[in-house]
């Protein structure tokens, strides 16, 4: 195996059609990162202005797939993190969705100090929610199949009731998932979201996880969930509560000060 450069990071943003969001992205990046770090963006095959924007960015690694025809979605996010894997060359590596803003300064190393022990192979949190504080209180409290798996601490076959720390922005030791042969496409067929039987079989296997707070992850950047379904209407289907919700969101976003001076910022591509 390829030795892995010590207290260095690469970051991976698997990119598919979100021309606005991968710059946001990759401007926070570049903004607030302080960490030792590289990124690698692989493409699915978007063959639109975000492709053509990642082509001029000298500062990253941009790696260009192509899916197979009947892989979309969460099968064509996994492949392409699994593609990332393949390349990094880090000590860690850095699962991070396009439609991630990084907003705090020198976010990754407040992170990767919670590799505190050797044997620690992921750090990471669940859902980062983008809502108002009494609507993410009112749904911890009515989440009755969270209750269950933590009383009952008893794993079911599909994972269906089991915590897991999310692709959304999820810190992994290279050398572990390499060591274990783990992909994130792992039983992806039994509809098993990317990354959710890897950190499933980590916790089986003895290895440490890092369980953060969505308050504390959301500290450092904002999540857009389902922006990447919103933006491309004509290939994913979304309710249209959920499609309303996210366009509130991304207009906040989009309208906040910060926002702007980095979309502004035409140094951050250099």
């Amino acid at each position: 195996m390829t030795n892995l450069q010590k207290d260095k990071a690469t970051i991976c943003v698997v990119n598919y059609k979100t021309p606005l969001f991968i710059k946001l992205c990759l401007r926070s990046i570049r903004k607030f990162t302080a960490y030792p770090y590289e990124v690698i963006v692989v493409d699915n095959d978007s063959q639109d202005e975000s492709t053509q924007y990642l082509k001029s960015l000298k500062w990253i690694r941009l790696i260009e797939r192509r899916p197979d025809p009947d892989e979309q979605g969460g099968f064509a996010h996994g492949a392409g993190l699994d593609t990332g894997l393949k390349n990094c060359h880090t000590e860690y590596f850095i699962a991070l969705h396009s439609d991630v803003f990084i907003q705090e300064q020198d976010w990754l190393r407040h992170l990767i100090k919670y590799f505190t022990d050797e044997n620690i192979a992921c750090v990471g949190t669940g859902k980062i929610e983008l809502s108002a504080a009494w609507r993410q209180w009112l749904k911890k409290a009515t989440d009755y199949r969270t209750f269950k798996r933590k009383l009952l601490r008893t794993p079911d076959p599909l994972g269906i009731y089991r915590y897991y720390n999310r692709t959304i922005c999820c810190l992994y030791r290279t050398r572990i998932l390499n060591n274990e042969k783990l992909t994130f496409q792992m039983d992806q067929d039994k509809g098993i979201t990317a990354g959710k039987k890897l950190y499933f079989e980590l916790v089986d296997r003895g290895y440490k996880t890092i369980e953060l707070s969505s308050k504390l992850v959301g500290a450092y950047l904002v999540h857009l969930a389902h922006a990447t379904q919103v933006v491309n209407p004509d290939e994913f289907k979304l309710r249209s509560k959920t499609i309303k919700k996210t366009n509130r969101c991304v207009n906040r976003l989009l309208s906040s000060e910060l926002t702007r001076s980095i979309l502004n910022d035409n140094s951050l591509d250099q």
